[in-house]
């Protein structure tokens, strides 16, 4: 599933998501994982429903 995630984001340039570095070799597979996946208009909006923007911190 973290690949759909990062497939998300992928498509999405806007977004802007922290990247944080992998602690576990199964999240390095699915950052590589998450260039193979194709995301359908009906899985982007699904996961766009529950997406929250919010406003830059700590400035």
């Amino acid at each position: 599933m973290d690949e759909v995630a990062l497939a998300w984001v992928l498509k999405n340039p806007t977004v802007v998501v922290p990247i944080v570095g992998a602690t576990k070799e199964h999240q390095l597979a699915d950052a590589a994982a998450a260039l193979d996946v194709t995301l359908t208009d009906a899985e982007s909006n699904i996961l766009e429903g529950v997406y929250e923007p919010r406003l830059p911190t700590g400035y």
